[in-house]
């Protein structure tokens, strides 16, 4: 875990997670428009998945097997990293919802490639799946927040002193 906290690894990560990004805004008009990862309610995701055509549902399957895997674990990482160099004897503790938000999040990728792909249909787990991973995404990330102003002030005193 201690890979994980230095320097250039977070930057990677972080650089990462904004390719990744990226990636979605690159590739939406070939899935459709709307991804699967953003919806819960299982009459949205039913909509959705059956509006899609053949080759929109083959895209779909590859940005969530690629950019979608490459997503989680960016983030996960870069904010479990930043909760674990920042955050002292609490750090492992800080760094509990990243490491969630990152298993939830491939969890919920298997469930829709199975999907997309024609495998198994157990897009109806996503009524809980997606919520859940939205409030452990959002929290990881107030955690990320927190630990980069530790940061930052530590920066700064330091400096000073």
């Amino acid at each position: 875990m201690q890979f994980l906290t230095r320097a250039p690894v977070l930057w990677a990560l972080f650089a990462l997670m904004i390719i990744a990004a990226a990636g979605f805004e690159i590739f939406a008009p070939s899935v459709g428009g709307a991804y699967l990862d953003l919806v819960s309610e299982p009459v949205e995701v039913r909509a959705l998945f059956e509006g899609l055509t053949a080759d929109q549902k083959t895209a779909h399957f590859w940005v969530t097997l690629i950019i979608d895997t490459l997503f989680p674990l960016s983030f996960g990482l870069l904010f479990a990293g930043m909760a674990l160099r920042f955050f002292g004897k609490w750090g492992k503790i800080a760094s509990v919802p990243a490491f969630a938000v990152l298993i939830l999040d491939l969890t919920e990728n298997t469930v829709q490639a199975l999907a997309l792909s024609g495998v198994a249909d157990a897009l109806d787990a996503k009524v809980w799946i997606t919520p859940v991973k939205f409030g452990l995404f959002w929290l990881a990330a107030a955690i990320a927040v927190l630990a980069a102003l530790i940061g930052v002030f530590r920066l700064v005193t330091r400096r000073k002193g």
